[in-house]
């Protein structure tokens, strides 16, 4: 089995997690034209594994949650953009669908340059 989905999984796909926000390109064919849209929201999941695996992305659309699941090897899917790393504590985030306004904010990872310390301004003595 292996062989044969071998030839059909994409090799350039972006890198990214649960949590994330990401930027879906997907290709749309509307009377032999074809255009691109995109779709961008919160990975809340990731399932399978090799050619059958797939990720659901989530977001608010006029009020209104919005979720899509994407096969992640699939020829409509032109390209992934990661525009925000999150920082999450679990594999899937279903308790989103429950969560109302701000609450469905995902807290954003931040990541330090190698090398580069973070410097801490001196502190002030009391006079």
């Amino acid at each position: 089995m292996n062989l044969v989905e071998s030839k059909y999984l994409k090799k350039d796909i972006t890198k990214f997690n649960i949590g994330d926000t990401i930027d879906v390109a997907v290709k749309i064919v509307e009377e032999g034209k074809t255009r691109l849209q995109t779709f961008e929201g919160v990975v809340i999941a990731r399932a399978g594994s090799g050619l059958t695996e797939t990720f659901t992305v989530r977001k608010i659309s006029y009020g209104e949650g919005v979720e899509m699941v994407f096969p992640l090897h699939s020829p409509s899917i032109d390209k992934i953009k990661v525009m925000k790393k999150g920082d999450v504590n679990r594999a899937k985030l279903y308790y989103l669908k429950r969560k109302v306004g701000k609450e469905t904010k995902v807290d954003e990872k931040i990541t330090h340059a190698q090398g580069v310390e973070a410097v801490t301004p001196p502190r002030e003595e009391p006079k």
